[in-house]
């Protein structure tokens, strides 16, 4: 569903000069970098005009006649194909860019076939994130004008050649389906016929795109172009690879971080038919099968030994016992300073987040064949560059000499921006002649992943007397993943900006405010890793909770209470007003123990606003009812994909908000499949109605936003139907078992500090 707002003038069809690079916009997007990384920043991006690579990929994409960028590759006869820059891991963004690509090129959907593009910075290279990167909500933000230039550049080569071969202005000339016609002579010709004459044309300096008023794709709800595939069974997804002569191995890692290996007895494994090999590294063995179960039956017959290291005996209770006093008493790098903390009542929290698994439906896989002449992976990744850079490493071959072979990702959530499975299975096929498949269990999944840090937040605000805020200070502690993956994006006085998303600036019209990071080092071995809604997940759920505890305080309803704070921000206030009607935020009482939580943001250029309601039953138990999104993407490419990408981010969110957390004992994760690190099941899914403000405002990300604003609105109505205010996730059920005292008195989990200052 959605409501009409009018067109602002920003959807005049001016013409697009290509001779000039347009400055991007992030809206709002923290973790927007340079790849400054590792070896520098890449000497190209995502071009509609031809580049210097692009011969070369022509050449290495079988030659097409007509190949006028990095994008679109027109044959003497078969549909167009059209290279996606980013990876397709479930959020759509292979239809979405080729709706772009498609708009402006005058072709169907069920006229394109979509290729996964090679690595490449220089050609597929995101300027948002600096490098070929899909991540932070950018894909469509970030290709939203290259794209359509792309496809309205082919368009005009090939049109031009039409008047050329039939002596004709080519403003007299229509394209539609893959056709130009001459309606004044009749005459027409598919583009297979044009692509030789088209592609010895030079390229327009300027072209016009499309006016949004004539848009035949963009807007309209669209049927994914993957899905047919995947209906069927015949998409390839990394763990679906096949190759002649192909082993498959499944490994072990030392379960502590930065243990080793000290000693292996691997006789009984090798008895076992179908055993191939086994193989070693310093901290993990890999046992080698004609299939996978002789490889895991050859796995659990290994005898090993590991030294364990210095963190055998670490315990959750350590790391937060440790981020806590960093909290406390570390150095802040000032985010924002509006001035001195004004004089009033001080109302104080303490927040505590988890670490937290991203759990790709997809275990981690990897497919590799090691020459002396090339390494070839077969693989799904979110950072295609940066798996052959540090396979080059391994292999000692120059990186043009690895060749990675881009495959759909069965979920990708942040875990698939790192590279570590890919560089061990490098390391474990640089040992064998044959191609080598890797898969790791999902234990070995979970237990190993790149976690999500675990933050403490100390949140406050200055209240006036009729309770609205003033002023507000932010100190949010927490391990910066940024520093590590692009160290050369973070702030001259070593601020890392995703730390601090959606704090730094509020979409309330609050005067002043103090915000700063503490940055907290995990013990070594334990590598932090961007999930899913990075650091808006966090930061939302500290923010909102807060934002309710104060209007409960003032004795004001907490619509109301946000509203009176939105009246300078008409796209946070529309989204507001939107979620709170389409609940019936006024219909009146709720039965008992059952409450409605709001929760308001603007993460990753985009206005999102959610209501969840929720019966907590008396044994504690939390029963998900109803959630209604109300969100504010400005264009919004496929409203199929909205509703589908907000409705998977929510229930991903509150799936990690009612379940989700790493611990350690003994120096291991404890948690090790979906039986102890629960998902939301399909009797616990409530409804999620999505509905859509329509403007024109340039695209904002959807990927991420549903999941960054799920855990603030379960928790505020946990609080109204239970008087239990959250200060940790995941949500501990002992807190919520009805009692005497329940609704007369605030309850905090894991003893957070929060008091009132006169």
């Amino acid at each position: 569903m959605s409501i009409e707002l009018p067109l602002p003038s920003s959807t005049q069809n001016d013409p697009v000069d290509l001779r000039r690079r347009h400055a991007l916009k992030t809206g709002g997007l923290a973790i927007a970098f340079l790849w400054l990384g590792g070896t520098g920043a890449a000497s190209a991006m995502i071009s509609a005009r031809r580049q210097p690579g692009d011969t070369a990929a022509a050449m290495a994409d079988g030659n097409p006649p007509f190949a006028p960028n990095a994008f679109i590759r027109i044959d003497n006869e078969g549909p167009v194909r059209l290279v996606m820059p980013s990876a397709e891991m479930g959020q759509g963004v292979y239809t979405g860019c080729c709706m772009l690509l498609a708009e402006e090129l005058g072709v169907g959907l069920d006229q394109i076939k979509v290729e996964h593009s090679p690595a490449s910075d220089e050609l597929y290279g995101i300027p948002l994130l600096g490098g070929q990167i899909t991540g932070g909500s950018t894909t469509t933000r970030a290709t939203w004008s290259v794209l359509r230039e792309a496809g309205a550049v082919a368009r005009s080569m090939l049109v031009s050649a039409a008047a050329v071969k039939w002596h004709v202005d080519p403003s007299t000339c229509t394209v539609e389906r893959g056709v130009v016609h001459h309606p004044k002579s009749g005459r027409s010709a598919t583009f297979n016929e044009l692509a030789d004459t088209a592609g010895k044309l030079p390229m327009p300096d300027k072209v016009q795109l499309t006016d949004p008023k004539d848009f035949k794709l963009i807007g309209k709800p669209m049927r994914r172009v993957d899905s047919p595939d995947k209906i069927k069974g015949a998409t390839q997804f990394g763990i679906d690879v096949r190759m002649p002569g192909m082993k498959v191995a499944t490994v072990v890692a030392c379960p502590t971080f930065n243990g080793k290996l000290a000693s292996l007895d691997d006789k009984a494994a090798r008895k076992i038919p179908g055993v191939v090999d086994v193989l070693r590294l310093d901290d993990a063995v890999a046992v080698v099968g004609e299939h996978f179960w002789a490889a895991r039956k050859g796995l659990d017959a290994l005898v090993i030994e590991w030294n364990r290291g210095e963190n055998a005996n670490l315990t959750t209770q350590q790391l937060r016992d440790a981020i806590a006093d960093t909290a406390r008493n570390g150095k802040g790098i000032v985010a924002r300073n509006d001035g001195d903390r004004p004089q009033g009542t001080v109302v104080q929290s303490e927040y505590q987040s988890p670490m937290l698994a991203h759990a790709t439906m997809e275990p981690l896989n990897c497919t590799v064949h090691v020459t002396p002449e090339q390494c070839d992976i077969w693989v799904g990744t979110q950072v295609p560059m940066r798996a052959v850079q540090e396979s080059a490493k391994i292999t000692g071959l120059p990186e043009s000499k690895v060749i990675l072979h881009q495959q759909y990702l069965g979920g990708g959530f942040g875990r698939k921006l790192e590279t570590d499975w890919v560089e061990q299975a490098v390391a474990f096929a640089k040992q064998v002649p044959y191609p080598l498949k890797v898969v790791w269990t999902r234990e070995e999944d979970i237990r190993h992943d790149r976690m999500r840090p675990m933050y403490h937040d100390v949140i406050s605000a200055v209240v006036d007397a009729s309770g609205m805020p003033v002023w507000y200070g932010y100190r949010t502690s927490g391990g910066s993943v940024l520093a590590r993956f692009a160290p050369g994006a973070m702030g001259k006085d070593g601020l890392d900006s995703d730390a601090v998303e959606c704090v730094a600036e509020l979409p309330y019209d609050i005067p002043k405010g103090h915000v700063e990071w503490i940055r907290h080092n995990m013990p070594p071995g334990i590598i932090v890793g961007w999930w899913r809604g990075v650091g808006p997940t966090h930061n939302l759920f500290v923010v909102e909770s807060f934002i309710d505890e104060l209007a409960h305080r003032a004795n004001k309803d907490p619509l109301q209470y946000r509203r009176a704070l939105l009246q300078k921000n008409a796209r946070a206030l529309g989204v507001l007003n939107l979620a709170a009607e389409k609940i019936g935020w006024d219909s009146g009482a709720l039965p008992p123990r059952v409450g409605r939580g709001i929760a308001l943001g603007s993460p990753f250029g985009s206005h999102v606003c959610a209501i969840v309601e929720t019966e907590v039953t008396p044994q504690g138990e939390v029963r998900l009812r109803k959630v209604v999104m109300a969100i504010d993407c400005g264009i919004g490419v496929n409203p199929s994909s909205i509703e589908a990408q907000v409705q998977g981010g929510v229930l991903f969110g509150l799936s990690a908000a009612l379940y989700s957390g790493l611990t350690l004992k003994n120096g291991a994760v404890e948690q090790s499949n979906f039986n102890d690190y629960r998902v939301l099941r399909i009797n616990e899914t409530p409804v999620v109605e999505v509905h859509r403000v329509i403007n024109a405002e340039p695209p904002g990300g959807l990927g991420e936003v549903g999941t960054a604003i799920a855990a603030p609105a379960l928790a505020n109505a946990i609080f109204a139907a239970t008087g239990v205010r959250l200060y940790s996730l995941p949500v501990n059920r002992d807190l919520l078992v009805q009692n005497p005292d329940a609704l007369k008195s605030v309850v905090t989990a894991a003893a957070p500090e929060r008091r009132d200052i006169a």
